[in-house]
């Protein structure tokens, strides 16, 4: 279900867009998509570290663009670049209404509905959030690997379906891309998205991806980049 977003560029917009991202990682689903690319690409600079969840998701988006791009669908979102008509139109008049902003459960509208089972999914990760004195969602990391084939005749194809098939909890492959290496080598880049104290990158390399019957078509496999969530 698509969700709108209003005026991005104002205070109040990136207010609520900052309690959107409070109990959520990425704008729809469990990895980036193309949802957030169009959010990214409505917010001028990089967002005050007064919108704690806002400044920590742009970061993340924008070092995944610098890496290797986004690709996975999103579920459509709307950007509006005006706020919506009850809002405040002034920096002044928007800091007085936001003690009533936060009192009027109306306000999630504004994102779209959602359905009974996202809202109170939602409204448990805040509890649970709130009761621990955490302000945001930890313990995620995002992780960007190159796996290299042993020759220019190792089927791709199949590298990376054996590398998709390797599943334990708390572990989500995500995007992924072929890059030249040279003599017609390409090596796999891919990203994964972990729970912390659930999956360590060095044992999923060293048991899962470069041992039998994964090193039949991987040669070694590195970490690029290891951004925390």
């Amino acid at each position: 279900m698509a969700v709108t977003f209003h005026g991005l560029g104002s205070s109040a917009g990136l207010k609520k867009l900052d309690e959107y991202l409070l109990t959520r990682s990425y704008i729809s689903g469990y990895q980036a998509s193309k949802d957030d690319l169009a959010v990214f690409s409505s917010i001028p600079s990089l967002p005050s570290e007064e919108y704690v969840n806002v400044c920590r998701w742009y970061k993340h988006i924008d070092a995944l663009i610098r890496m290797c791009g986004i690709s996975a669908e999103g579920q459509g979102v709307k950007i509006d670049s005006s706020l919506p008509a009850e809002a405040p139109s002034s920096p002044a008049a928007t800091d007085k209404a936001a003690p009533a902003e936060e009192d009027d459960d109306d306000d999630v509208d504004l994102f779209g509905e959602e359905t009974e089972e996202e809202r109170k999914a939602a409204e448990e990760r805040a509890a649970a959030m709130k009761a621990s004195g955490k302000k945001k969602e930890s313990g995620k990391s995002s992780v960007l690997l190159d796996i290299k084939p042993w020759d220019d005749e190792t089927d791709m194809k199949k590298l990376e379906e054996v590398v998709r098939s390797i599943k334990m909890d708390g572990l989500l492959w995500g995007a992924s891309k072929l890059v030249p290496v040279g003599y017609g080598i390409k090596k796999l880049q891919i990203m994964m998205t972990i729970v912390d104290d659930l999956v360590s990158v060095d044992s999923l390399i060293e048991e899962q991806l470069t041992v039998e019957p994964a090193n039949e078509y991987i040669q070694s496999c590195d970490i690029v980049a290891f951004n925390k969530i």
